[in-house]
Parts: C-alpha cells; sequence; structure tokens
C-alpha cells in the first residue's frame, strides 16, 4: 500500500475507534444529570442508586475517551503536516476553545462531582454534573465546526504565497450552515447510545434478577428506552434536514450516497442496488419514486444531481481528476446507519412495551435484545462518520485541498505502518480493558447507599470512591 493510503487507513482507524467512546461520554453525562435531578428534586433513593451507579459507568468510559482522543490527535502531527498546516489557521480558534473552555468545564467540574459527594451542598454538587454535561456538548460544538470547515470551508482567504487557508471571520466558522444542523444530529445519536446503554443494563437485571433493585431497573428501563425513541425521531428529523444541506454544499455525496449516475427529476430513493465490481454502473434497483426529490431538495419534483454530470462539472472546475468518492462504501455505510438506528429503536420500543402495567420481563430473547442494542446505535454513529469523511473524498477540504496534498512530505511507509500497528495493539488493551471493567460494575448492580456513621475515633468513610 502506498504511504497515503496507509496514513488513511490509520486515521480512518483512530478516528473511528475515539468515536466509540464519545457518543456514551456526552449522553450519559447529560442522563446521569438528568438522574440526580430528579433525586434532588423527589429524594427517591432509587434515583440516587442509578446516579452513582450508571456514573461510575460514565466515568470509565470518559477516561478511555480522553486515552483515545489523544492517540488521535498524535497521528495527525505524524501523517498529515501538510493538512496541518493548511488549516492550522482555521482550527486553531475552535480547538483552542475546546481546549480551554469546554475541556476545562468537563475536567474541573466532574472533579467537584466526584469528590463533592456529601461535602459540597446537594443543588451545588447537582451543578456540577450539568457543567460538565454542558462541557461535553460545548466540546462537541467546537470539534464539529472545525470539521465542518472540512465539509464546506467558510470565513477564509487563500494566502497563495504560504499556501494556506487563513481565518478571516470567526463567526461564520462557528455559524458554518454545516455545523449548525450537524451539532444536533449528531447529539440525538449519540443520545440514542447512551439510552440504549441504561435501557440494556436495566434490562438484563429485570430478567436475570427480576427480585433485586427492580423498580430502580424499571425506571431505568424506561428512561432508556423513551430516550431511545425520541432521539431516534430527532435523528430521523435532523438528518433529512442534513441530507438537504449536504445536497447544497456537496451534493457529489448525496449521488454517491444513493449511487445515482444520471440527473434525476423526479428522482427516486434506492432501498437496493447493486452495481458492477468497480461501483461504476448500477445493474439492478430497488427504487421508491420521488423520496429522493424530497430528502435532497424539500421538493417531492425536485432535481438531484448525478454522479457523471458532477464529475464533468468539477472536471472544468479543479482541473482533470476522479471526483467521485468509492461509490459502495458510500452507499451501504449510508444503508447501515439508517437500518442499525432503526431497529435500535425498534428494540427499545419492544422493551418498553414488555414492562407495560407492571409486567415483569422473563423473556430469554430479551436479554439477547439488550445485548444487542447498545452496539446497534454504536454501529450507526461509526457508520455515520465512515459515511462523512468517505463521502468527501478525493477532498480534505472540499473544493480547497485535495487528500493526497494532506500527507506529511517526509512520512515513509514503514513509520505509518509501524506506528498502525502500536496503535492497534494499544487500542486492542483499552478494549479489553474498557469491556472488563464496564462488565465488572454491571454486574455488581446497584450500589448500597445507606450513609455510614463512622465509629468513635475513625476518619469518615469515602462516600463515591472509585
Amino acid at each position: 500500500m502506498e504511504v497515503l493510503d496507509l496514513a488513511r487507513l490509520q486515521f480512518g482507524a483512530t478516528t473511528v475507534y475515539h468515536y466509540l467512546f464519545v457518543p456514551l461520554t456526552i449522553s450519559l453525562a447529560c442522563l446521569v444529570a438528568g438522574l440526580q435531578t430528579a433525586w434532588v428534586r423527589t429524594d427517591h433513593e432509587r434515583y440516587l442508586k442509578l446516579t452513582k451507579f450508571f456514573g461510575k459507568l460514565f466515568l470509565i468510559n470518559f477516561a478511555m475517551g480522553i486515552v483515545t482522543g489523544i492517540v488521535q490527535e498524535f497521528q495527525f502531527g505524524m501523517n498529515w503536516s501538510d493538512y496541518s498546516r493548511f488549516v492550522g489557521d482555521i482550527f486553531g480558534a475552535p480547538l483552542a476553545l475546546e481546549g480551554l473552555l469546554a475541556f476545562f468545564l468537563e475536567s474541573t467540574f466532574l472533579g467537584l462531582w466526584i469528590f463533592g459527594w456529601d461535602r459540597l451542598p446537594k443543588r451545588i454538587h447537582l451543578a456540577c454534573i450539568w457543567i460538565a454535561a454542558i462541557g461535553t456538548v460545548l466540546s462537541a460544538y467546537f470539534i464539529l465546526a472545525a470539521n465542518s470547515f472540512m465539509q464546506n470551508p467558510v470565513g477564509y482567504t487563500i494566502d497563495e504565497q504560504r499556501g494556506r487557508a487563513e481565518l478571516t471571520d470567526f463567526v461564520a466558522v462557528l455559524t458554518n450552515k454545516v455545523v449548525l444542523i450537524t451539532l444536533p444530529h449528531t447529539i440525538f445519536a449519540a443520545f440514542m447510545v447512551g439510552g440504549a446503554f441504561i435501557a440494556a443494563v436495566a434490562m438484563w437485571h429485570l430478567v436475570r434478577r427480576p427480585d433485586v433493585d427492580s423498580d430502580a431497573f424499571r425506571t431505568a428501563l424506561k428512561v432508556g428506552a423513551i430516550t431511545v425513541i425520541v432521539a431516534g425521531i430527532g435523528t430521523a428529523v435532523t438528518g433529512d434536514t442534513q441530507g438537504k444541506v449536504m445536497t447544497e454544499v456537496q451534493p457529489m455525496k448525496m449521488a454517491a450516497a444513493e449511487a445515482l449516475y444520471e440527473d434525476e427529476q423526479p428522482a427516486s430513493f434506492s432501498v437496493l442496488t447493486i452495481g458492477t465490481l468497480d461501483g461504476s454502473e448500477e445493474v439492478y434497483s430497488i427504487k421508491l419514486p420521488h423520496l429522493l426529490s424530497f430528502l435532497g431538495t424539500g421538493d417531492l419534483n425536485g432535481e438531484v444531481r448525478g454522479i457523471n454530470s458532477l464529475q464533468r462539472e468539477y472536471e472544468q472546475a479543479y482541473g482533470p481528476g476522479d471526483y467521485s468518492p468509492n461509490i459502495p462504501v458510500t452507499y451501504w455505510t449510508f444503508r447501515a446507519m439508517i437500518t442499525a438506528g432503526g431497529l435500535a429503536a425498534l428494540i427499545a420500543a419492544i422493551m418498553l412495551w414488555s414492562i407495560r402495567r407492571g409486567r415483569t420481563p422473563t423473556s430469554r430473547w430479551l436479554v439477547w435484545s439488550a445485548i444487542a442494542l447498545p452496539f446497534l446505535p454504536i454501529a450507526a454513529n461509526a457508520f455515520g462518520w465512515i459515511f462523512t469523511e468517505m463521502g468527501r473524498q478525493p477532498w480534505l477540504v472540499f473544493g480547497l485541498l485535495p487528500t493526497a496534498s494532506g500527507v506529511s512530505p517526509g512520512t515513509t511507509g514503514a513509520e505509518v505502518t509501524t506506528s498502525l500497528i502500536g496503535f492497534s495493539l494499544v487500542y486492542t488493551v483499552l478494549a479489553v480493558i474498557e469491556i472488563r471493567l464496564l462488565l465488572t460494575y454491571i454486574r455488581e448492580g446497584l450500589p448500597d447507599v445507606t450513609p455510614v456513621e463512622p465509629a468513635d475515633g475513625d476518619d469518615a468513610p469515602m462516600t463515591f470512591a472509585y
């Protein structure tokens, strides 16, 4: 493989791996804050137990997200120095805010929350987890703002002499139409992961040990399943809007997502398309009339551009070359994303139905569905990122910087291969640690929250230790 291919493989591996932890961190922070809010307002013990139980699982995942994020940034410097130089002036401000503001809020107030149990006033302690949760959302916003510049460059000028983009309008970068719709879509998708995780853990305990903390786990199951369903609806609605924005700023991505080779008006949505091995021609397809026109333009009879005409247009604008992404990857990741998300919402609805009117779930099928449920929205998120990044190819920054121009000039294939193997080993070890920690604490069940009175002469016990 060429250096470019190895660098892209490493970028994809580190990004997708890191993003396995991000949606769960964002959503669990908010859901744990919601459970603690319910405890502060009602003083019901089950909310306190659930807050501490899922709070512990959230912290494990948060720590893993930080470690994998550091590795991801490390590979940027090694393999993509020309890309970093080109976008450095644009990315500097949002990424600085992500570190100085968002991560500061996350880490500082999360620390206060961990060590503030029974030491801070209840409402001040509650405010700490909410501020940390807001920090996770702000962190997502600033990173998505930087990524959205790659999808739709705004607020810049090109310094031809230095060969780099320079920031001229920071507000334009922060209000890029792509980030304004990508942020809610990403947050809703993240809540599908967190809701699925909570519902799955609760269902597992309810079926395996129905006589232990059943009231608390029934509450958790309802919270998790309803979150998945509501977030699923939000993901679909924002995804529809995102599709229209994508058709406007990156029509080739929408054409590739549908394997649409010729312009169509009205355009049909492809439920299934089989093409030639190189993905250049359609052999057989099943289509829903008018649906693609609506998804792409909001008009049932709107025109959607095809790959072939866009290719001719891009050759005139940017010179000779192939400007279409990998069609099979783009086409199938788009469908895999939708299918996995839809299945997660369906399983969540079945779980919610299984506990209606106080019923206790007993089916072994529900145990297996509980095991599968968290992986479906995680897979949907991963497929969504692969689709977003692969659909932008062959550009790193759409219309400005081809991917091949962003690779570090002095990097060799052996160096990238070595670091790729090293990262893979580190990630494997981290995955084993993460899974073992999560399974250990999940099996333990809800903690005992009975206050412990210290004996005379003893130090006060640690109330929330990890």
